[in-house]
């Protein structure tokens, strides 16, 4: 296998230089920390601007989009260097097609982790998608058996589509509020989250607006409706993930294909057979001492023994 060519980061430049400056920041507060390399795992469904994400990250385009063409069925893995700092962002297809979970997407997806680091995973979904339902659950569910669900202790939830005016009249804040928790709901179901599963018992939420309609502030950067300059900000959040101080995911056989078969059970044999030499073999072997000590006196003995026992 080839290896993955890594190029200067040159769309660092395309921000504005405000922008620039606070991702140079995260930067070295990583190197500090002695994270040189990150690696972003990009998953969803289908539609909701995973790869026009990775583009605004990456300040390049880099993975093309079309909305006439539907998604390829392979990952893609963007290598990124600055400074010393590598950043991996790999893009992969949507996981539903037809209403179910995309089996083949979903395998193509794991053959291409093996043996690769997942230091943050970004869930994306649309912030103007106005409900949740059972499908959303099983994207969550099918990340959380392929990949164990410690992933979500590196994760963030990305609401793209952000620049909009919400329904009914709700303030934006509101609306966003609600738009999370709903969905972080599904996410602790489908994943079979308890409070203490996921570190600081909170996945954080990050609004995205990929359109060349996003506002701009004074300085030159791109704006949601409430104020947040969104390219920092959530390389921030990705830099608190980083450095949650929970364990990255090294993807191996044993994690995407589960435990071996032949393996389950193997603790308990000792403790079987020591029950069946107790109540099985020594029973068996009683009877036949007992049955030898039976036949080894002939008959007409055990007969006159008999009989001499009934006169007295």
């Amino acid at each position: 296998m080839a290896a993955q060519i890594v190029k200067e980061w040159s769309g660092i430049n395309s921000f504005a230089p405000a922008t620039q400056t606070k991702l140079l920041e995260l930067l070295g507060k990583l190197k500090q920390e002695n994270v040189n390399t990150l690696t972003i795992l990009v998953m969803g469904k289908g539609g909701v601007g995973k790869s026009s994400t990775v583009n605004s990250i990456v300040g390049e385009r880099v993975v093309t989009i079309s909305p006439f063409q539907s998604e390829g069925l392979r990952p893609v893995m963007i290598s990124r260097s600055r400074a010393g700092f590598t950043l991996n962002i790999i893009d992969t297809p949507g996981l539903i097609e037809g209403g179910y979970i995309n089996d083949i997407a979903l395998n193509n997806i794991k053959s291409f982790l093996l043996n690769k680091i997942i230091d943050v995973l970004l869930y994306v979904d649309r912030l103007d998608a106005y409900r949740v339902d059972n499908l959303d659950k099983e994207v969550v569910s099918a990340i959380a058996n392929s990949f164990g669900k410690r992933i979500w202790n590196r994760a963030l939830v990305v609401l793209t589509h952000a620049q909009l005016s919400p329904p009914d009249g709700l303030p934006y804040d509101e609306f966003f509020s609600k738009r999370s928790e709903a969905l972080l709901k599904v996410v602790r179901s489908g994943a079979g989250l308890k409070k203490h599963d996921v570190q600081g018992s909170s996945i954080p939420v990050v609004l995205v607006e990929n359109s060349g309609r996003c506002n701009k502030n004074e300085s030159d950067e791109k704006v949601l409706p409430n104020g947040i300059a969104w390219i920092s900000y959530l390389v921030e959040k990705i830099t608190v993930v980083a450095l949650n101080g929970s364990k990255s995911i090294f993807v191996d056989t044993k994690l995407i294909e589960g435990p071996n078969p032949n393996e389950r059970g193997k603790a308990f044999i000792p403790l079987i057979l020591l029950i069946q030499f107790f109540f099985a073999i020594k029973p068996i072997e009683r009877a036949i001492r007992t049955d030898i000590a039976r036949e080894s006196r002939p008959a007409w003995e055990m007969r006159d023994a008999s009989l001499a026992s009934r006169k007295f």
